[in-house]
């Protein structure tokens, strides 16, 4: 889907500034926002985030992530919680990005089961099963499933709620290829943590004032192709 009909078609954009911080920890990181000026609070409960990815058997999506491509898409399952058993709250999202700027497209899923008898075949039933759009589950039975993310994740709010904050961190990478029957290979980032900002296009005129107060560059960074590249290139 283009960026120009999503925005015809009233899709809210925003903006997703990231930093990949390596040389301190995430306590000491929550620390540096919690004396933000723009008084930084925690929303939400601490939780896992597990996330599914799908790409095209060219790796499309990989590429085009990794390339910098201006519009550029993903498309995965999310859900939250504990990684296997019944997944009674996941959805599939169609993550859309043109630069920094982005939208998401998201469609409940029915219940499903994460376990070793999990395969394409399966999850494809599931799309099928579920309310999603014929143009949409035509595209992904033309894709794999190339990879499995999870990590821990925390959320914060400016004060006058115009910009968010994450903190990702524990990042845990499985390979999933197609007709799989058990886990593949898996890769566990201890080191790094990601920060994401996060606002809308009507705010970017002040988001300087946010990230002045952060001793991080900006980094362009995606967490399917650090997984990707991780497991499958540089095995």
């Amino acid at each position: 889907m283009k960026l120009s009909y999503l925005k015809e078609n009233g899709n809210s954009f925003r903006y997703e500034r990231k930093f990949v911080i390596s040389e301190i920890d995430r306590h000491e990181v929550e620390a540096i926002i919690k004396c933000h000026p723009a008084l930084f609070v925690e929303i939400f409960q601490e939780r896992s985030v597990n996330n599914i990815y799908f790409d095209s058997l060219n790796m499309d999506s990989h590429n085009d992530n990794k390339g910098g491509t201006s519009e550029r898409s993903k498309r995965r399952i999310r859900w939250y919680g504990p990684l296997f058993g019944l997944i009674d709250k996941a959805a599939l999202e169609l993550k859309i990005k043109d630069n920094q700027l982005g939208t998401k497209i998201v469609f409940p899923l029915l219940p499903f089961r994460l376990n070793s008898g999990f395969s394409l075949k399966y999850v494809m039933d599931v799309f099928k099963r579920s309310d999603i759009p014929d143009v949409v589950r035509e595209e992904l039975m033309l894709m794999q499933v190339v990879l499995l993310i999870r990590y821990r994740r925390k959320y914060f709010q400016s004060v006058d709620r115009k910009y968010r904050l994450t903190i990702d961190w524990d990042m845990e990478y499985y390979i999933m290829d197609d007709g799989f029957t058990t886990f593949g290979k898996k890769r566990h980032d201890f080191l790094n943590t990601v920060l994401e900002l996060k606002y809308s296009e009507d705010n970017d005129d002040k988001a300087r004032f946010i990230t002045k107060y952060f001793p991080f560059r900006i980094s362009r960074n995606s967490k399917y192709v650090v997984g990707i590249d991780g497991l499958f290139y540089f095995r």
